[in-house]
């Protein structure tokens, strides 16, 4: 009986489940995203996010647990490394899990997992992105910018022959009192 055995087996043994385990788990901090079926993914997800846990505190105790679930220095050394520093500020949810569709073979369910702080081209939409506060009852309510201070484009490219039309006004007319300074200045020697 299977009572209360709640992770999913994979239709394989224990030590062959906890080697490719391993294995994906290695490939995934080495690639930082790599393609498996639905149902690893997942396995993988629950097996990979307590390391990269541990990974945020870089010591021996540290290093030596996250080995002997690893089994490769250089996927220990990458995690401690580049991996860890990077998601210190996030309390969890270091993977991400994204439907690709079915295998043509079995027909299997096709994800793509990958590290959340490692998609450059994500982390590009969320840095632009604004964030918004929600109002509490009785508490702050959030401040938006009015929409009166944003100016388009088209109004910056008005304004800006306006600026250069009245700079150059204001050269002429400083050139013109050049001009009748020196002319005074002329008549006055000519009359002395």
């Amino acid at each position: 009986m299977r009572h209360g055995k709640k992770f999913n087996h994979l239709g394989r043994k224990t030590a062959h489940r906890k080697a490719m385990l391993s294995n994906m788990a290695c490939s995934l901090i080495e690639h930082k995203r790599i393609t498996t079926t639905v149902a690893k993914a997942k396995a993988l997800r629950q097996y990979v996010e307590p390391l990269i846990t541990k990974s945020k505190t870089d010591s021996t105790h540290s290093r030596r647990t996250v080995f002997s679930y690893l089994k490769q220095k250089e996927a220990v050394s990458e995690l401690f490394r580049e991996v860890g520093p990077k998601v210190a500020d996030r309390p969890g949810g270091y993977t991400r899990i994204i439907r690709t569709g079915n295998r043509l073979g079995d027909n299997a369910e096709m994800c793509m997992i990958e590290l959340v702080d490692f998609n450059e081209l994500m982390l590009a939409g969320t840095q632009e992105k604004k964030t918004t506060r929600r109002s509490r009852r009785g508490g702050k309510k959030a401040t938006t910018a009015p929409a009166a201070e944003s100016v388009t484009e088209s109004e910056v490219k008005e304004e800006e022959p306006k600026v250069e039309a009245s700079d150059e006004a204001k050269n002429e007319d400083a050139q013109a009192k050049e001009d009748k300074s020196d002319e005074e200045s002329k008549d006055d020697k000519k009359d002395a």
